[in-house]
This record gives structure tokens, C-alpha cells and sequence, in this order.
């Protein structure tokens, strides 16, 4: 069964990346949500007075991988102890969130964060996010594929490089 969920984890170039490459996700795409404003631009979304963060939209197969491991991937490939900020990213806009459309998926997150924090997999508390999704607002063009289309970009080299070296590590077998 197919089903949509988004994520926010700071810069969405980065987010996209991750899950481009995880089996069982489809139709990955960068955007803007959480936010008051319609339709939002790239430009309005970078000062960090819309409301929105940088999201992605993603389609997974339920048959192929669950939402449990798509977490875990989330939580790992990013930092969800920093509030309102990724590296060298910071604004609302960068948030740490996850925008869920059914009940189950709240379920599931829910209990996945309890699990992290019962582990202490992070020195801090997990600060994302996490709310019911509303309107998704498609980024701009350029923004689509940032990274496998731009791999020597400096951010790319920077900040995505070493993310993907992590997933693949981390997470090899869920890797398409």
C-alpha cells in the first residue's frame, strides 16, 4: 500500500537526498509546509516569517519498507536535538518536523521518539516536530534533485556528502 508522508530535517536538499535512495520510496519531492502563507516561494520561505519549513513530500511502499524504518533513517541523518536549526542552517524554516496524515503514522512516531529517548541514542531531547500535515507547497524547479544533479556544489560536498556516507553506513541494506 502506498502511503504519504513529509519531513522536514533542516535544508530540504539534503532530506531529498536521503530518501532518493531508500527502496520502497517513490515520488520524493522538496517543498514548503507547516506554514499560514499559500503558496509560498523560496524567497519568502528564507526569511523565516511564513511559518513553513523545508519539507519533503514522500511516497513509500508499505510492502516494501515501514514507516518505523523510515523514522529511524530520519532521525539519523539528521540532528532532532537542535531546535530550529541544521548546521550552518538556522531559522524556523530549518526545523526539525514531521507532518503525518493518519492517525497510525502519529502512532508510530510517537512511539519511535519514546524508543530514541528510552535508548538515549542523543545526548539531548528529541525536539521535532510533530503534527498533522496540512497544505504541501512544491519547491521551485532548481530545487528538485538538488544534489544528484549538483554533487560538486560546495554545500553538496559539505553537508550532503557526508549525510549519504552515513545513510549507507547506517542503513545499506534499505538502500535501492
Amino acid at each position: 500500500m502506498i502511503k504519504t508522508i513529509y519531513f522536514a530535517g533542516g535544508c530540504f536538499w539534503c532530506t531529498e537526498a536521503i530518501f532518493l535512495q531508500i527502496r520502497g520510496v517513490s515520488n520524493v519531492c522538496p517543498g514548503y509546509t507547516g506554514g499560514k502563507i499559500k503558496n509560498p516561494a523560496y524567497r519568502e520561505i528564507c526569511t523565516g516569517r511564513t511559518g513553513h519549513a523545508e519539507a519533503i513530500s514522500l511516497n513509500y511502499d508499505t510492502n516494501i519498507i515501514s514507516l518505523k524504518d523510515l523514522l529511524f533513517i530520519f532521525f539519523q541523518t539528521h540532528d532532532p536535538t537542535t531546535l530550529n536549526r541544521q548546521g550552518n542552517d538556522i531559522g524556523t524554516q530549518y526545523r526539525s518536523a514531521i507532518f503525518y496524515t493518519s492517525h497510525d503514522q502519529k502512532s508510530v512516531i510517537l512511539n519511535v521518539v519514546k524508543e530514541l529517548e528510552a535508548i538515549k541514542i542523543f545526548e539531548k531531547p528529541i525536539v521535532t516536530e510533530i503534527q498533522e500535515a496540512g497544505p504541501f507547497y512544491l519547491a521551485e524547479v532548481e530545487h528538485h534533485n538538488f544534489y544528484n544533479l549538483n554533487k560538486n556544489h560546495p554545500y553538496c560536498q559539505a553537508l550532503i556528502a557526508p549525510k549519504i556516507e552515513k545513510l549507507t553506513h547506517l542503513f545499506s541494506k534499505k538502500i535501492a
